[in-house]
């Protein structure tokens, strides 16, 4: 996954880029795999986190939505001899892939993967033309349904909130104007018309379409729902001492993880103008610093790194909390199943 600050997907339509796994040295360390240890990988993508892993001694099963991550990683299952499990599955569903005895930890590397950008035909690039799919999992609603179907006031909301685009009403009256004539097919075609609208001014360092983009892959893969219950069934998962470490890229991805730590924290309930009504066991300690970026070195040898948080979470003897998604505040959008074919 590849993203700039500020929630821009900086390489959302660049060119290839060699995949390397971010802040690794700090993923390890957070982690702690050894050997008679058991972690689950969320994002497989090219296996850099769930070789790094294996590597230390720790036996490894790994999870990824996309069916060609899935056939790629086949060499390296039958690499390590029966150390790895390889499951085409989404994260939030992790809990249903772990031992009865619990996790020893779980990793998670939220965003597309550079190898997804570099495949004109996923159509998450609007630098290689190519359809306007941006599916994850090959299945389910495309961002093509999405801007050819929703509303203009949904696309206004996603825009915004997923994309944190200023210009979101402007550009989503034009797709409506646009689409009208003709229905939207490629990703140059949506750029296009964006690009129109929306002029790249000299002092602009990402793409006019770049948060537009950002902003229908997150929706088409429910991206923020997907880490929410990621979190819950990481939570549910892990055993007393285990670990959960999770790599985000942009200020979305990041408040989630950022709320949901915070709020396993434990801490009293009630006004605080009234007696404490009781107390909540905390499920989660904190490892390390709260936040951990990465180096200058590292940030100037992989420029897919300068966004990267890491956030860490040691898990307590404490039941797990209910999966209450309020905690996290997520805008209300449009049903994803209601813009299908």
């Amino acid at each position: 996954m590849v993203a700039n600050p500020g929630g821009g997907s900086s390489d959302a339509g660049g060119g290839p880029v060699r995949h390397i796994p971010v802040l690794l040295a700090e993923v390890l360390a957070a982690l702690e795999p050894a050997a008679g240890k058991v972690i689950l990988d969320g994002t497989f993508g090219a296996g850099g986190y769930t070789s790094a892993i294996l590597s230390a001694g720790a036996d490894v099963i790994a999870l990824d939505r996309d069916p060609t991550a899935i056939a790629a990683g086949s060499a390296m299952v039958a690499a390590w001899g029966g150390r790895l499990a390889l499951v085409h599955s989404q994260f939030s569903q992790l809990a249903e892939h772990a031992p009865i005895s619990g996790l020893d930890g779980v990793v998670l590397d939220i965003g597309v993967s550079s190898m997804q950008i570099d495949e004109a035909e996923r159509g998450f690039s609007f630098q290689k033309n190519g359809p306007l799919d941006m599916r994850m999992s090959a299945a389910g609603v495309s961002a093509a349904d999405v801007v050819n179907r929703a509303k203009v006031a949904d696309l206004i909301r996603i825009f915004h909130f997923l994309g944190e685009e200023s210009q979101s009403p402007r550009i989503a009256h034009a797709i409506e104007k646009r689409r009208l004539e003709k229905p939207f097919e490629t990703t140059r075609d949506l750029a296009g018309l964006i690009e129109l609208v929306t002029p790249r001014k000299m002092k602009d360092k990402i793409h006019p379409a770049t948060r537009v983009f950002q902003a229908l892959r997150i929706f088409v893969n429910d991206e923020l729902g997907e880490l929410a219950q990621a979190l819950f069934a990481a939570e549910r998962a892990l055993k007393p001492g285990g670990r959960l470490v999770v790599v985000t890229f942009h200020s979305l991805e990041d408040r989630i993880v950022k709320k949901f730590f915070s709020d396993r924290a434990g801490k009293a309930s009630g006004s605080r103008h009234l007696p404490i009504a009781h107390e909540r066991a905390a499920t989660f300690e904190t490892v390390g610093k709260s936040m951990v970026s990465a180096s200058e070195a590292e940030a100037e040898a992989n420029p897919r790194a300068r966004s990267a948080k890491l956030r860490a979470g040691r898990r307590t003897d404490a039941p797990a909390e209910p999966a209450d998604l309020s905690i996290f505040g997520l805008p209300s959008l449009a049903s994803l199943g209601k813009l299908g074919a």
